[in-house]
């Protein structure tokens, strides 16, 4: 079969209370990605990796499948996105359902559009690749970052190649959470989405906001509100 779309939704956020259905523009933030996901042409299913019967009472409200709730082991804080994805693997393998690939979606970037996910899934059948993962230009160059000594020194603290205009530096690119494409053969096979046969897809830094703050929240509601 075709392609799975997982999006992770825990319900222990440390930072924000229940962050993941939390009222954004009008809509739960994790209905943002369900409805991008189904409306992509490339996803054949779509379900929501859960800790909660609540989240997933809202995430088949809007048209998600939970067919199991994730296990207390990958529901800490500590667990990994990989082991989030074995376990939603060897889930639907017990229900004796396969599929070739499968698209990891946070609800934590809820100004990805589904042409955002058609557009990568094209380039990763493209490149043939094996994983795509989805990055944004920095907003800052990095070499005008540095640690800092104890006295707070400025002391070397940008090297003097380094002190050019901004303008004139090369592009650095970040990891914006947004979207984690892979086959699910490779991914058993190397546990990571950053093989050999890996490629970035370049999203713009409005639909890269990841939701970690209230001033994010802020901000995605703002832009949201600006577009709508």
């Amino acid at each position: 079969m075709g392609s799975l779309g997982i999006i992770t939704a825990r319900s222990g956020s440390k930072g924000i209370r229940d962050k993941n259905i939390r009222q954004l523009a009008g809509k739960p933030l994790i209905a943002y990605t369900i409805e991008s996901a189904l409306q992509s042409r490339y996803i054949d299913e779509v379900m929501v990796s859960t800790d909660s019967d609540i989240y997933a009472s809202i995430a088949k409200d809007y048209g998600a499948n939970v067919p199991f709730l994730r296990s207390a082991e990958n529901s800490t804080d500590t667990a990994k996105s990989v082991d989030v994805v074995f376990e939603v693997l060897e889930g639907y393998e017990r229900l004796g359902r396969y599929f070739n690939n499968f698209v990891l979606l946070q609800p934590t970037s809820p100004l990805r559009t589904y042409k955002n996910i058609d557009d990568a899934f094209q380039f990763f059948y493209e490149k043939d690749a094996d994983s795509i993962v989805s990055v944004c230009e920095c907003e800052y160059s990095p070499l005008l970052s540095n640690v800092l000594p104890d006295d707070l020194s400025l002391f070397g603290f940008i090297k003097d190649e380094n002190m050019g205009r901004r303008q004139d530096f090369e592009k650095y690119y970040r990891l914006n959470g947004a979207i984690y494409i892979s086959k699910i053969g490779a991914f058993k096979d190397s546990h990571t989405f950053y093989g050999k046969s890996s490629y970035a897809y370049v999203m713009n830094r409005q639909e890269s906001i990841d939701i970690d703050t209230e001033d994010d929240f802020a901000y995605a509601e703002f832009l949201m509100r600006k577009v709508l």
